[in-house]
């Protein structure tokens, strides 16, 4: 089956995307960071195995789309923000990660290790995407546009090659992880 096959094949995305999702809990599950106390450790700055795993994914994710993006078997198509959208987000994502001490992936995983608290948390989640969705139309008009920036890529802001930022953010990323283990955080 060729990339083309698979882009045109509405069936194949959602399977694709359920499995990925599937994956991605249990991955999730075997770091660590579905358990409540390491979340709420996170939180309080005292545990930052969610720090270390987060890290890591982005690591392995960014070179990872840098390679597929040079192979051509990818492309990016960054959209554009704005502050309002950014800021809006940020509190109902942060106070609800707070509350309830999971994030939605993290929520999902922990249900798959059947912790009733993420479940309740999850119907609070579904019901509050379903409010989100209700309230878009006046939100879209009276805040979430406000402050747009436009849709581009780091490298692009930086008018840099992008493996310049991939090899810089790599090196970064690895110093922080370093520094976690030599502080034994």
């Amino acid at each position: 089956m060729t990339l083309e096959q698979i882009r045109n094949n509405p069936r194949l995305q959602l399977v694709l995307g359920l499995l990925s999702g599937i994956v991605f809990g249990f991955l999730l599950q075997k770091g660590g960071v579905t358990d409540y106390d390491v979340i709420i450790g996170q939180l309080l700055l005292t545990d930052f195995t969610v720090v270390k795993v987060m890290l890591s994914a982005v690591l392995v994710g960014m070179i990872g789309i840098y390679a597929l993006k040079g192979a051509g078997v990818v492309s990016l198509h960054c959209r554009g923000g704005s502050v309002g959208a950014t800021v809006i987000g940020g509190l109902v994502f942060g106070a609800g990660f707070a509350l309830l001490g999971y994030c939605p992936g993290t929520a999902a995983g922990a249900i798959g290790t059947g912790a009733v608290d993420a479940l309740v948390g999850g119907i609070g989640i579904v019901i509050g995407a379903a409010l989100f969705a209700r309230a878009y139309p006046y939100l879209d008009r009276m805040v979430l546009n406000r402050g747009a920036f436009p849709a581009e890529t780091i490298p692009g802001l930086l008018a840099v090659r992008p493996g310049i930022v991939v090899v810089l953010v790599a090196i970064m990323i690895t110093g922080i992880l370093w520094g976690l283990a030599v502080f034994g955080l």
